[in-house]
């Protein structure tokens, strides 16, 4: 599966490279892109760069859109042409997984409504600004929700992804790739201690 990952300036680094780290153990299965509205080198504020290709090459769709939180969050939600586009290729995707703040992005785009989702606990009160019909759940690692799959704060992106691995591979495949990165995975996503 293609698996596109969305990166703004000030993206989450753990919001990106759990996942990464997670999918990218299954090589024959997952390809992984990094994009951006404009593309070239992204930054965030722990000194990661990365070169992404434009977010227009994937408008037919891809398999899988990632999309992380971090503080630029804050300022991406007022971009009316990303929110656009990641409207776009959220409708002919076959999953939508976001991490933490990264649900206020998708919140903006109105896909979310009337849906199940959560976000990262710090942040919670201003996630939720941005998704006014949506059903947040404040006390979840994750939630899923028909093809979306929302998390939690920074680390709950790699629970959730494990999730997405069981709910695509089967429960030994995901408790493998746990096992292989040395992680001790929430498989239960009612289970969050930080709410």
């Amino acid at each position: 599966m293609d698996v596109a990952i969305l990166l703004f300036e000030d993206f989450e680094t753990l919001d990106v490279f759990g996942p990464v780290e997670i999918l990218g153990r299954l090589k024959n299965d997952y390809t992984i892109k990094f994009y951006s509205l404009s593309g070239g080198d992204i930054s965030n504020s722990h000194g990661v760069t990365i070169f992404t290709k434009k977010l227009e090459e994937i408008k037919t769709g891809v398999d899988i859109f990632l999309i992380p939180g971090g503080y630029g969050t804050r300022k991406e939600v007022e971009n009316k042409s990303l929110v656009k586009t990641i409207r776009e290729i959220s409708e002919v995707c076959n999953y939508v997984l976001t991490v933490c703040t990264g649900s206020a992005l998708l919140a903006r785009t109105g896909l979310l409504d009337f849906k199940n989702a959560t976000t990262n606990k710090i942040a919670f009160d201003w996630v939720i600004t941005n998704g006014k019909n949506v059903n947040w759940i404040r006390k979840a690692r994750w939630v899923v929700d028909e093809k979306f799959y929302t998390s939690s704060g920074v680390s709950a992106g790699m629970d959730m992804t494990l999730d997405f691995l069981k709910d695509i591979h089967g429960i030994d495949v995901a408790r493998q790739v746990a096992k292989q990165i040395e992680y001790t995975w929430t498989e239960d996503s009612k289970n969050d201690s930080f709410c």
